[in-house]
């Protein structure tokens, strides 16, 4: 038990580092990290995805909560944008909940691993769209907001390496965009955690709040929390272009064992 109690503890200190010192979500080292932890727990093969997922976005809760506040002080949240993506994320996220509790395990490792090449492609090209100059309408807002919230909804997490990038397309200054995010990450994960506690009613050992694993988040949440300020420090004396590189290659080797001999690549080792 205290060898698990570690391994959340280093799982948030990792998720709240790497948030801080190069923007991306604590989803991304999260869920991969809590399908290994719960699988050597012992916790129900069955649900294994869905308890990661359900977990990693509980846990995003006080962590966008905390990045909120950072960036509001900082006057760098676009409100009005928050506004209207809110309802679309939270519907969107609510949907992912849903679907993801209706795939088996293989189907959403599957998932997550796709998910996780593609974060790591755009990281390592440092691709990011030309700003269009053009203040998206509200229809729009509604739209994109839920399919961010749907993808964010299906492999936990934030929706920031989806909502920057748009932001940013939508001439979105960049430090703005990025606390616009973080404050759309609340309503992201909120709707998701609840998402996942409800749709995992009866289906996991007692100890659990549906696709929520307790424990887990009371370990990791506070921790990550208190060290995403500190990555957000070492982004200023690291080289984080060569280490965004290279945890890109770290999310290509995770995506290809997610991937292989998952429901999407049933081969295995």
């Amino acid at each position: 038990m205290d060898l698990l109690v570690a391994g959340y503890a280093l799982t948030g200190v990792a998720a709240g580092l790497l948030a801080g010192l190069m923007g991306v979500g604590g989803g991304l080292v999260m869920v991969p990290a809590l399908l290994f932890l719960f699988h050597w727990q012992g916790l129900e093969t069955v649900h294994l995805a869905q308890l990661a997922v359900g977990t990693s976005l509980a846990t995003i809760v006080p962590i966008s909560l905390a990045s909120l506040l950072a960036h509001r002080r900082r006057g760098a949240v676009d409100w009005p944008l928050v506004l209207w993506l809110t309802p679309g994320l939270m519907v969107g996220a609510w949907g992912g909940a849903w679907l993801a509790s209706r795939m088996s395990t293989g189907w959403l490792k599957g998932l997550f691993g796709a998910f996780l090449l593609l974060v790591a492609l755009q990281m390592a090209s440092g691709f990011r769209p030309e700003p269009s100059g053009r203040r998206p309408g509200r229809g729009e807002l509604g739209l994109v907001g839920s399919l961010i919230g749907l993808v964010s909804g299906l492999v936990g997490i934030g929706g920031g390496t989806m909502t920057v990038p748009y932001l940013a397309w939508r001439g979105t200054a960049l430090p703005r965009a990025v606390g616009t995010s973080a404050a759309c990450g609340l309503p992201i994960a909120l709707a998701g955690a609840a998402g996942f506690i409800l749709f995992g009613q009866g289906l996991t050992r007692s100890g659990d709040w549906g696709f929520v694993h307790w424990p887990a988040v009371l370990v990791m949440a506070p921790l990550a929390v208190y060290t995403a300020p500190v990555g957000a420090l070492l982004a200023h004396r690291l080289p984080v272009p060569m280490l965004r590189r290279l945890f890109a290659l770290v999310l290509v080797a995770v995506g290809v064992r997610l991937l292989w001999g998952s429901a999407l690549f049933p081969v295995q080792w």
